[in-house]
């Protein structure tokens, strides 16, 4: 029995487990892009990042290990690049077979700095980066959100206290930390708000979704979206702006 269940349970694919909440009730949950051509978007996702495709309650997109990318068929206003989030990463066990991959594929990558990444420049603006990490068992994991703001320190300080993110550094950068996701906060002057771009918005799942928000309101945030059942989608969610521009969908029940 064992030698039967072995082989198959590797070629499982690698589905969106989400991180177990931390003490005030958030993980990552999803990242919302739009995208013009659907079926680009899923070849580069698939073909060149390694995700699996997704689909459930009208949902779609793909997923890999700590996150579902949801993707909407749309205009697509701007780039990441210059926006309140600069990209979003992952890591990877080996980098080498992605290079020539990217390559293929016609997308431009950048190697900063260390040889162990590299920054891809996907369709329609959305921005990827792969960051090698040798003592990783799994193909493909997600990593972390990359913020611009102009005040690192506040916006490190607002994450903390609305999401309860872990302060920190991440390498040269003012930091914090969500299960599933570190949050890194660059310096940007002016980054321009995220809604209508190639990245959408971002999504924490929120484990007690309704006090959660009322805890956020009673602290003055401001809803774009209150808390609201939807029953098509299965799950409970709300719509909110941060201070420098990202929009934030809250939800519960997105993977059950």
């Amino acid at each position: 029995m064992k030698l039967v269940l072995i082989p198959l349970l590797a070629a499982l694919p690698l589905c969106a487990q989400l991180a177990e909440p931390n003490a005030a009730g958030v993980a990552i949950g999803h990242m919302h892009l739009n995208e013009a051509d659907l079926d680009v978007a899923n070849k580069f996702w698939v073909d060149v990042i390694g995700a699996t495709p997704y689909s459930k309650n009208g949902l779609s997109g793909v997923e890999a290990p700590g996150i579902i990318i949801l993707i909407r068929k749309t205009s697509v206003k701007g780039p990441m690049a210059g926006s309140s989030v600069n990209h979003i990463g992952f890591t990877v066990p080996d980098l080498g077979p992605y290079l020539p991959k990217i390559d293929a594929a016609g997308y431009k990558r950048t190697r900063p700095g260390a040889t162990v990444q590299a920054i891809i420049d996907g369709p329609d603006g959305l921005r990827v980066e792969l960051t090698e990490d040798q003592s990783q068992k799994i193909p493909l994991k997600f990593h972390h959100v990359h913020f611009n703001s102009p005040d690192t320190k506040a916006i490190q300080a607002w994450y903390a206290e609305k999401f309860g993110a872990t302060v920190g550094k991440r390498a040269q950068w003012d930091a914090g930390d969500v299960p599933g996701s570190n949050l890194t906060y660059a310096q940007l002057d002016k980054p321009e708000p995220t809604v209508g771009r190639a990245l959408d918005h971002i999504g924490f799942e929120i484990k007690g979704l309704e006090a959660f928000c009322k805890k956020l309101a009673d602290s003055g945030v401001k809803f774009e979206m209150p808390y609201r059942a939807m029953p098509q989608l299965k799950l409970t969610l709300a719509f909110l702006t941060d201070p420098w521009g990202t929009r934030i969908e809250l939800t519960e029940g997105l993977v059950y």
